[in-house]
């Protein structure tokens, strides 16, 4: 069992993630998604964290389901035990969702599985060459659609592409992720967590209240009923936000021509 099987660096209002068990290729054992479970749920009370990056330790991101890294219960049937082990995994992905805090992925190598549920539930997503995903249950013997893929990938890439990959269960490479617009861009090894770095950096410019509220609405969008609904929430959170000091302190920087000096979101 890993004594820390992630990591956490804070770099001012940046935390950055990193799963570390790079000896097992990341795959997800108990301990590691408990880990991620905590970390991701608790970001809803942590507002001096503003940006998250998400990225691992060695040549690979995640290589899925750790099928030895879960102990059995012995007084348990093993339709439970699978039960336990989902919801404690599609828990991990929505805890991503929830959060106000948006989360940039910077993966390499094998994104399988579960994996690749991390790098979909994410809100932006860059690559190295190497980065290869799959959702590789159907390779098992099971559904093409677990761990949210079949909510996340037809919104990401339109229905025919997610189709093509989830029902087959093959490696979709970087350049094809960025064609279809998975991953924002493919940046070289050496390069992936700088690149984070100056996007997250580039959010902390913008109001900290906006910045939630924008991925708030994100999020919701994607599921809104008609356009109609859509419009409602970004008019809603438009006269909300022009209410904040954050607005007041935007426009006086505006016109000051200096940066904005933030208060708590």
């Amino acid at each position: 069992m890993d004594e820390q099987p992630i990591t956490i660096e804070a770099r001012g209002a940046i935390e950055v993630v990193s799963l570390n068990r790079p000896d097992r290729l990341n795959a997800m054992n108990e301990p590691l998604i408990a880990a991620l479970l905590d970390y991701f749920t608790a970001l809803r009370d942590r507002a001096a964290v503003r940006v998250v990056v998400l990225r691992a330790e060695g040549r690979a991101f995640c290589a899925g389901l750790d099928l030895a890294g879960w102990p059995r219960d012995p007084d348990a049937g093993p339709v439970h035990q699978v039960w336990r082990t989902q919801r404690m995994i599609a828990a991990v992905m929505q805890a991503m969702r929830r959060c106000p805090q948006p989360i940039i992925a910077a993966a390499q190598g094998p994104a399988c599985g579960g994996g690749f549920s991390l790098l979909l539930a994410s809100d932006v997503r860059y690559g190295a060459p190497d980065l290869r995903m799959n959702a590789a249950y159907i390779k098992i013997g099971l559904g093409g659609c677990d761990m949210g893929a079949s909510y996340f990938l037809p919104r990401l890439v339109g229905s025919s592409v997610a189709s093509e990959y989830l029902l087959t269960g093959r490696f979709m490479s970087a350049e094809k992720a960025a064609a279809c617009g998975l991953v924002s861009e493919i940046v070289p090894h050496e390069e992936l967590l700088p690149k984070a770095l100056s996007l997250a950096a580039e959010m902390l410019q913008t109001s900290p209240m906006g910045l939630r509220l924008t991925k708030d609405a994100l999020n919701l969008n994607i599921d809104a009923g008609s356009m109609e609904h859509a419009f409602a929430l970004e008019d809603r959170q438009q006269v909300m936000l022009s209410g904040t000091a954050d607005t007041v302190e935007a426009r006086a920087a505006f016109f000051e021509k200096r940066d904005a000096v933030w208060g708590d979101a």
